[in-house]
């Protein structure tokens, strides 16, 4: 067993089961953890969750990391019970089959098997082919449609029952490391900075943000409602240390090499000379990511957002991103939350960061 003690407030955020537009449990988890330390908490139409500290302070910083993750959505029940849906973000294929899956319905949790043709009863050219998402359904053991419907309604949210476990040392897996990483990041943010009986400049708004997985649709909304000057997005960026990834096309990170500072048009070049040197100061390990475009991320809307916001991006290494369990290092997740205090503490009175 690894001695490594993973933070009580990202365990609880893992098992969280919060499929875009279904973020319940990410929510509550966030509201138990953050806003005891926040001097002004509030909810949205959208779901987002947004934590104030300092809320006199002057620039104003929004920290943004978003707490859905990936999910299915029934969509059907067959005559003989046998449940179809559809996928919620980006899901690879090749990896729903064979899982086990948990099912949120109003009247709790059903679990379930997804299923498709065996193997065994394919014909060769069968076997070469990914199955389309129609080809794929959910097995509750129900015999009928009728039976299925009385514990399972259209439109009730799935996930992968894969929960989160440490396999060596610092070194964890997960089916939602993407982005409940981010969420717990700059809500620990807030909480230590709350702790500090330094002085903060800045007033920091800790957002968790709800249905990037779907277009960073709570990104957009917060960002008009918080107005900041600056803006933070943590999100998982991909290790490209694994076999049959060609670092030519993908760049060169690795887990454990810690936090993935980005470069290129969707950051604000001073926020990331100011990461660089808040990485420095704290002597903490760093990479850094070019991208040549937005970003995938909550910062390609937040940068955007109504005059335009000085926005950075730091993403935490991870491995096989998008498939039900996904590896990071929570030593990159530490670094990452000093990283983000020390950001905060070096911000000055009327710092903007205009360029």
């Amino acid at each position: 067993m690894s001695k490594y003690q993973a933070p009580a407030f990202l365990i609880d955020l893992l098992h969280a089961r919060s499929p875009s537009g279904a973020e319940f449990e990410a929510q509550k988890v966030f509201d138990r953890h953050v806003e005891p330390a926040s001097d002004i908490y509030a909810n949205d139409a959208m779901g987002n969750r947004i934590a104030t500290l300092n809320p006199k302070g002057d620039p104003v910083l929004m920290l943004a990391g978003h707490m859905d993750e990936l999910g299915l959505i029934i969509t059907y029940v067959n005559k003989d019970g046998f449940i179809y849906f559809d996928t919620i973000g980006g899901h690879d294929r090749t990896v729903i089959s064979g899982r086990r899956v948990v099912i949120q319905t109003a009247k709790g949790p059903v679990t379930g098997v997804t299923g498709k043709r065996a193997i065994h009863l394919m014909d060769e050219g069968d076997r070469k082919k990914v199955p389309e998402i129609h080809e794929i359904w959910i097995d509750i053991g129900a015999r009928s449609k009728k039976e299925a419907l009385e514990r399972v309604s259209i439109g009730d949210t799935v996930t992968y029952d894969h929960e989160f476990e440490l396999i060596h040392g610092s070194v964890g897996t997960a089916r939602a490391f993407d982005n409940k990483v981010g969420a717990y990041v700059v809500g620990e943010t807030l909480i230590r900075l709350s702790a500090m009986k330094k002085k903060l400049a800045a007033r920091l708004v800790s957002v968790a943000t709800a249905q990037e997985e779907i277009g960073t649709r709570g990104a957009i909304t917060a960002a008009y409602a918080v107005n900041p000057h600056i803006a933070l997005a943590v999100d998982v960026g991909h290790a490209t240390d694994h076999p049959d990834c060609d670092q030519r096309k993908f760049g060169e990170t690795k887990l454990g090499g810690g936090p993935i500072i980005c470069r290129g048009p969707n950051i604000n070049p001073k926020v990331y000379e100011r990461l660089i040197k808040a990485a420095k100061k704290l002597r903490i390990p760093y990479q850094l990511e070019a991208d040549p475009r937005p970003t995938g991320t909550d910062a390609r809307a937040i940068q955007v957002g109504r005059g335009g916001i000085a926005t950075g991006l730091v993403s935490i290494p991870l491995r096989y991103m998008h498939t039900p369990s996904e590896v990071v290092d929570l030593e990159d997740v530490e670094r990452t939350v000093k990283l983000f205090v020390e950001f905060t503490l070096g911000l000055d009175r009327g710092d903007y960061l205009h360029w």
